[in-house]
Protein backbone atom coordinates (compact mmCIF):
# COMPACT_ATOMS: atom_id res chain seq x y z
CA UNK A 1 0.00 0.00 0.00
CA UNK A 2 1.50 3.30 -1.26
CA UNK A 3 0.20 6.22 1.62
CA UNK A 4 0.25 10.00 0.63
CA UNK A 5 -0.83 12.82 3.15
CA UNK A 6 -1.64 16.42 2.81
CA UNK A 7 -0.81 18.60 4.78
CA UNK A 8 -2.51 22.35 5.39
CA UNK A 9 -2.22 24.62 8.35
CA UNK A 10 -5.82 23.49 10.08
CA UNK A 11 -6.89 20.60 8.20
CA UNK A 12 -10.48 22.23 7.56
CA UNK A 13 -9.46 23.66 4.18
CA UNK A 14 -7.01 23.10 1.43
CA UNK A 15 -6.11 20.00 2.70
CA UNK A 16 -9.27 18.16 3.04
CA UNK A 17 -10.28 19.47 -0.82
CA UNK A 18 -7.25 17.72 -1.72
CA UNK A 19 -7.78 14.60 0.63
CA UNK A 20 -11.06 14.30 -1.41
CA UNK A 21 -9.95 15.01 -4.83
CA UNK A 22 -7.26 12.67 -4.45
CA UNK A 23 -9.59 10.06 -3.07
CA UNK A 24 -11.99 10.12 -6.01
CA UNK A 25 -9.26 10.36 -8.77
CA UNK A 26 -7.65 7.25 -7.18
CA UNK A 27 -11.32 5.17 -6.82
CA UNK A 28 -11.78 6.05 -11.19
CA UNK A 29 -8.33 5.09 -11.85
CA UNK A 30 -8.45 1.58 -9.80
CA UNK A 31 -6.41 2.20 -7.60
CA UNK A 32 -7.97 2.37 -4.34
CA UNK A 33 -6.21 -1.47 -3.55
CA UNK A 34 -2.85 0.28 -3.90
CA UNK A 35 -2.86 3.56 -2.86
CA UNK A 36 -4.30 5.16 0.82
CA UNK A 37 -5.25 9.04 0.88
CA UNK A 38 -5.67 11.42 4.33
CA UNK A 39 -4.54 14.38 5.38
CA UNK A 40 -4.27 16.42 8.34
CA UNK A 41 -2.52 20.17 9.77
CA UNK A 42 0.45 21.08 11.14
CA UNK A 43 -1.52 23.19 13.78
CA UNK A 44 -4.19 21.46 16.29
CA UNK A 45 -6.81 24.53 16.24
CA UNK A 46 -9.60 22.82 14.70
CA UNK A 47 -8.86 18.73 15.80
CA UNK A 48 -11.77 16.68 15.49
CA UNK A 49 -13.55 19.48 13.38
CA UNK A 50 -15.45 18.93 10.02
CA UNK A 51 -14.11 20.89 7.25
CA UNK A 52 -15.19 24.50 6.91
CA UNK A 53 -18.43 24.84 5.50
CA UNK A 54 -17.38 26.41 2.15
CA UNK A 55 -14.90 23.59 1.33
CA UNK A 56 -18.18 21.07 1.73
CA UNK A 57 -19.71 23.58 -0.69
CA UNK A 58 -17.08 23.46 -3.28
CA UNK A 59 -15.95 19.73 -3.19
CA UNK A 60 -19.30 18.34 -2.92
CA UNK A 61 -20.26 20.79 -5.99
CA UNK A 62 -17.52 19.35 -7.87
CA UNK A 63 -18.68 15.52 -6.87
CA UNK A 64 -15.93 14.74 -4.30
CA UNK A 65 -18.58 13.81 -1.72
CA UNK A 66 -15.74 11.79 0.42
CA UNK A 67 -14.81 15.74 2.35
CA UNK A 68 -18.01 14.84 4.26
CA UNK A 69 -16.80 11.90 6.21
CA UNK A 70 -13.35 13.68 7.32
CA UNK A 71 -12.56 15.68 10.24
CA UNK A 72 -9.38 17.82 11.54
CA UNK A 73 -6.23 16.14 12.74
CA UNK A 74 -2.75 16.96 13.69
CA UNK A 75 0.16 15.50 12.03
CA UNK A 76 2.01 13.04 14.53
CA UNK A 77 5.35 11.84 14.86
CA UNK A 78 4.50 8.20 13.11
CA UNK A 79 2.93 9.95 10.27
CA UNK A 80 6.64 10.42 8.79
CA UNK A 81 7.46 6.80 9.04
CA UNK A 82 3.52 5.34 7.71
CA UNK A 83 3.24 7.63 4.72
CA UNK A 84 4.98 7.25 1.67
CA UNK A 85 4.66 11.20 0.16
CA UNK A 86 3.63 13.85 2.64
CA UNK A 87 2.73 17.24 0.39
CA UNK A 88 2.46 20.26 1.95
CA UNK A 89 -0.20 23.23 0.56
CA UNK A 90 2.50 25.49 0.97
CA UNK A 91 6.19 26.41 1.74
CA UNK A 92 4.96 27.78 5.53
CA UNK A 93 3.93 24.33 6.65
CA UNK A 94 6.95 22.12 4.29
CA UNK A 95 8.88 24.33 6.61
CA UNK A 96 7.12 23.20 9.83
CA UNK A 97 6.99 19.58 8.51
CA UNK A 98 10.47 19.17 7.71
CA UNK A 99 11.33 20.80 11.35
CA UNK A 100 9.63 18.17 13.09
CA UNK A 101 10.34 15.37 10.79
CA UNK A 102 13.59 12.61 11.40
CA UNK A 103 16.23 12.93 8.85
CA UNK A 104 15.37 9.83 7.36
CA UNK A 105 11.96 10.98 5.99
CA UNK A 106 12.89 14.54 4.85
CA UNK A 107 12.86 13.00 1.00
CA UNK A 108 9.38 12.18 1.54
CA UNK A 109 8.36 16.21 2.24
CA UNK A 110 7.16 18.37 -0.96
CA UNK A 111 5.11 20.88 -2.10
CA UNK A 112 1.61 19.71 -3.19
CA UNK A 113 1.60 21.50 -6.79
CA UNK A 114 5.60 21.43 -7.15
CA UNK A 115 5.20 17.50 -7.29
CA UNK A 116 3.51 16.69 -10.04
CA UNK A 117 6.56 18.59 -11.76
CA UNK A 118 4.39 21.43 -13.36
CA UNK A 119 2.21 19.21 -14.93
CA UNK A 120 -1.15 20.59 -13.43
CA UNK A 121 -1.14 23.43 -16.06
CA UNK A 122 -1.08 26.24 -13.40
CA UNK A 123 2.05 28.93 -12.43
CA UNK A 124 1.35 28.74 -8.52
CA UNK A 125 3.40 26.54 -6.61
CA UNK A 126 1.61 26.85 -3.83
CA UNK A 127 -2.32 26.67 -2.68
CA UNK A 128 -3.35 30.16 -0.76
CA UNK A 129 -5.50 29.90 2.34
CA UNK A 130 -8.72 30.55 1.41
CA UNK A 131 -9.73 30.75 5.06
CA UNK A 132 -10.17 34.10 5.64
CA UNK A 133 -11.46 35.22 2.21
CA UNK A 134 -14.51 34.39 0.84
CA UNK A 135 -16.23 31.64 -1.27
CA UNK A 136 -14.13 32.57 -4.61
CA UNK A 137 -11.33 31.80 -2.93
CA UNK A 138 -12.44 28.06 -2.02
CA UNK A 139 -13.11 28.04 -5.88
CA UNK A 140 -9.61 28.70 -6.60
CA UNK A 141 -7.92 26.37 -4.16
CA UNK A 142 -10.50 23.89 -5.75
CA UNK A 143 -9.66 24.32 -8.96
CA UNK A 144 -5.51 23.68 -7.90
CA UNK A 145 -6.13 20.76 -5.85
CA UNK A 146 -7.86 19.41 -9.22
CA UNK A 147 -5.17 19.93 -11.19
CA UNK A 148 -2.68 19.26 -8.68
CA UNK A 149 -4.16 15.74 -7.66
CA UNK A 150 -4.25 14.93 -11.29
CA UNK A 151 -0.35 15.81 -11.89
CA UNK A 152 0.65 13.53 -8.85
CA UNK A 153 -1.15 10.33 -9.73
CA UNK A 154 -0.07 10.92 -13.25
CA UNK A 155 3.92 11.44 -12.22
CA UNK A 156 3.39 8.03 -9.52
CA UNK A 157 1.65 6.27 -12.80
CA UNK A 158 5.22 7.42 -14.72
CA UNK A 159 7.21 6.18 -11.87
CA UNK A 160 5.47 3.10 -11.71
CA UNK A 161 5.63 2.12 -15.29
CA UNK A 162 9.28 2.92 -15.21
CA UNK A 163 9.98 0.61 -12.52
CA UNK A 164 8.26 -2.37 -14.23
Amino acid sequence: MFRILVVCLGNICRSPIAHSVLHVLVQERGWSDCIEIDSAGTHAGHQGSKPDGRAIAVATARGFDQITRQRARRVQPLDFERFDLILAMDQSNLRHLKQCCPPQHQHKLHLFLEYGGGGCGVAELEVPDPYYGNVAGFSHVMKLCESGARAVLDRLACAWSQAR
